[in-house]
């Protein structure tokens, strides 16, 4: 048996824009560090887009750390994917045999033109080849693409495919578009084809819609980038998008599980005013994962879920409520969960998930 990290994350650095063609060198990120502040923003295209890095003291990491009373710390240089055999190390302390990187600056819309999106998704992607090239298979990723340009995200995933890429990454809504908008027909085909995953992890391409969200919200991420996503695993039901793609599978991750129940009764009352049922096992039957977490009920919702669609990832790389590094060894000790099911959720499913 191995053990799958399905959630994990590469936080980006300067290197990341080194793979930039000479061509797009005018649109590299450059960082900012607004005065008497201690975080750091990435400066895209004339706008702050996101954090490069927050600067807390050790005693505020403590009490973070304290108060989620879970390991979170990573060093920079793995976390950076500066250093990828001190990376691999740390996967073996942490008992874990494989990584799929998710980014962490995609996480918002990262540019306003098509052409700035494309440089950007282009360089991430060579980095990320470059990460797995040194990482014995053992870091696998979700490429990112630039949904506003369905060739060229067709482009990514074959150049993803190639170079130890799994998943294609996407927002739960981007741009202004919910998932199952046949815009993405292509995304899904491609990917289909390509027996890769469609990786939906928490967040939110579109911004005029953040920007409501967090308006006096003391909740931060939760209505945002977390009901956003629950959202979408509906949605995608609803509109029958994996009965248009058949052989397609999609994970929704960093959202926990615990919200699964109330989605799929929904679902079951929603669903016969278009003619149509809920299957008994509709994640099995509709090729859909979702990741759970150590404090959601995970035996209970085994019974929503089955025994095949669930996996867990360590958020490794962040430093926020989703984050555990030691998700996996603790899901073994406090889950309540035998060892079938365990196994399951820790290496078959993310297997299945991934094409692994």
């Amino acid at each position: 048996m191995a053990t799958i990290d399905a959630d994990a994350h590469v936080v980006e650095s300067d290197r990341t824009w080194e793979y930039l063609d000479p061509a797009d060198r005018a649109y590299r990120p450059q960082i900012v560090h607004p005065e008497g502040s201690g975080v750091a923003y990435w400066l895209i295209d004339g706008k702050i887009r996101g954090f490069v890095r927050s600067v807390i003291t050790a005693q505020q990491f403590a009490e973070l750390e304290g108060r989620a009373g879970r390991r979170m710390e990573t060093p920079a240089e793995t976390r950076e994917a500066e250093n990828v055999p001190a990376r691999l190390h740390h996967m073996d302390e942490l008992g874990i045999d494989v990584q799929v990187l998710y980014p962490t600056i995609f996480i918002e819309q990262v540019a306003d033109k098509a052409e700035v999106e494309i440089a950007l998704c282009k360089s991430y992607n060579r980095w990320l080849a470059d990460i797995w090239s040194q990482s014995h298979n053992r870091l696998r990723w979700a490429c990112v693409v630039p949904t506003e340009a369905p060739e060229e995200a067709v482009a990514q995933i074959e150049f993803g495919r190639r170079n130890g890429a799994c998943a294609v990454y996407m927002r739960s809504i981007e741009n202004g578009r919910l998932l199952h908008d046949p815009h993405f027909d292509p995304i899904y085909e491609r990917a289909q084809a390509l027996d890769m995953a469609i990786g939906v992890h928490i967040a939110n391409g579109t911004p005029w819609l953040i920007d409501l969200l967090s308006q006096r919200n003391g909740g931060g991420t939760f209505w945002k980038f977390r009901l956003a996503s629950v959202g979408a695993f509906h949605s995608v039901i609803m509109n029958g998008l994996m009965e248009r793609f058949p052989k397609l599978r999609m994970g929704f991750l960093e959202a926990s599980s615990q919200w699964l129940p109330y989605v799929l009764k929904d679902l079951r009352r929603r669903l016969p005013a278009q003619g149509r049922t809920l299957p008994d096992n509709p994640l099995k039957e509709y090729r859909l994962y979702v990741s759970c977490q150590t404090d959601d009920d995970v035996p209970y919702l085994l019974g929503y879920a089955g025994e095949d669609n669930l996996v867990i990832g360590t958020d490794y790389g962040h430093q926020d409520q989703s984050t555990e590094i030691e998700a996996l060894r603790n899901l073994r000790e406090s889950g309540g969960l035998d060892e079938r099911a365990y196994a399951k959720i820790t290496d078959a499913n993310a297997r299945a998930l991934y094409g692994l």
